[in-house]
């Protein structure tokens, strides 16, 4: 099917300009498919990540006590589908100053201790014992 222009030259159903836009459109849906296609390869299709095996941890932590400053100090892989970091972090920052406080009462406690067995082991010594 052709059809005379206004120069009378005829003409094909589709213009030279008509079928470069054409081919442009299809590069650029190929190239979004790709795109899409390794980006679902790559981060998955929204499926959960495998548990880790039993007792594996990719944190480490000290064997003995844990204080403030050991949680301070953690800091957790980032994953493509991680987590959100501030929120971790300020977790963090609120277990360690717990920890922090809970280490200070201890010794508080233990120092009380210790002044009230000395009191009672001077007691008992003036006394006598009972």
């Amino acid at each position: 099917m052709t059809s005379p222009d206004r120069t009378g030259t005829a003409r094909t159903w589709w213009d030279r300009r008509v079928g470069t836009a054409l081919i442009y459109l299809l590069v650029v849906v190929a190239v979004a498919a790709a795109v899409f296609g390794v980006a679902a390869a790559v981060f998955g299709r929204g499926e959960e990540l495998a548990p880790l095996a039993p007792g594996a941890t990719p944190t480490r932590l000290p064997v003995g006590e844990i204080g403030g400053d050991d949680v301070r100090e953690l800091r957790f892989p980032q994953a493509v589908r991680g987590y959100r970091m501030a929120e971790v972090d300020w977790v963090l920052d609120r277990l360690a100053t717990e920890l922090d406080r809970a280490a200070t009462d201890r010794e508080q406690l233990r120092a009380r201790l210790v002044e009230l067995e000395a009191q009672h082991t001077t007691t008992t010594t003036k006394d006598g014992p009972r």
